[in-house]
């Protein structure tokens, strides 16, 4: 797979730094090059490139404007590339896949690129999927309702972004950006607009309701157990009965979690 790509940036020469470095990327091609904000905006308009390096302090349109002027296309992945390191909230904030510093370190920059090709890989199955789904819609309905009734469908309304659950979620905390990893959250826990995420070692606070959290998380691992609470599926080891048609789960941790009786049932459907 090429992966299509822009460069934007307001200095020459740290278009042609990062143009050199790629140059070992074989499947990197790349398709246009642009010297400001607005230009980039036209660029990704007509190439419909699969990535963009976008530097962030320009003149005029900086690069979080260029992301903002994109809003009503499929946008692509974007990569901040920037000389001042404390524009790097706001740029996981704009889901960019990563932040590299100038000059761009090529170790980092292999790493990032590992980024991007997973992301456009998970791309590319949730687009297949969907057109599956849309060709057995047509000549095979009773399969597409197997399909969508097993959860394999894409989601509804024809969607296929809409089954591309988080794989890391951004967190601030304490002053400073964790990238956590989906597979090692065993529980979350609300607590008023703030979400409690607890890994097997750790606690962080996500600013962020549940009801929003829910919809970034797969629902066929991710289940709510109680109006509060969130579990991991994957790293319940053992069920416990309790009074009253309640139960517990305990964790891979160690640590465990009342299931209300409303949310029995959801949980017995994943957990046996």
């Amino acid at each position: 797979m090429t992966i299509r790509t822009i460069l934007v940036d307001d200095e020459p020469l740290a278009i042609q730094g990062l143009e050199l470095r790629l140059q070992q990327f074989d499947d990197v091609e790349i398709i246009d090059k642009c010297i400001n904000g607005r230009e980039a905006i036209r660029a990704i308009k007509t190439h419909k490139p699969d990535l963009v390096f976008l530097d962030i302090q320009m003149p005029g349109f900086d690069g979080f404007s260029v992301v903002q002027g994109l809003m009503e296309v499929e946008p692509p992945l974007f990569v901040f590339v920037t000389a001042y390191s404390d524009h790097a909230l706001r740029a996981f904030e704009a889901q960019a896949v990563d932040y590299l510093m100038k000059p761009v370190d090529e170790s980092r920059l292999a790493d990032t690129l590992d980024r991007v090709r997973l992301r456009l890989s998970e791309k590319q199955s949730v687009g297949e999927a969907a057109m599956l789904k849309d060709a057995l819609a047509e000549h095979a309905p009773e399969a597409a309702a197997d399909m969508e009734a097993e959860g394999l469908g894409g989601g509804t309304g024809g969607d296929p972004s809409s089954n591309r659950f988080e794989k890391l979620i951004n967190i601030k905390d304490q002053g400073q950006i964790f990238r956590v990893d989906v597979d090692t959250i065993e529980l979350i826990e609300a607590a008023g607009d703030y979400m409690v995420i607890k890994t097997g070692d750790n606690s962080l606070v996500l600013r962020e309701t549940m009801k929003d959290l829910e919809k970034r998380l797969d629902p066929r691992r991710f289940q709510r157990v109680h109006r509060s609470t969130i579990v991991n599926l994957d790293q319940v080891k053992q069920v416990k009965p309790h009074t009253n048609g309640e139960c517990f789960l305990v964790l891979n941790s160690g640590g465990s979690v009342k299931v209300s009786r409303s949310y029995r049932d959801v949980v017995a459907r994943f957990v046996h």
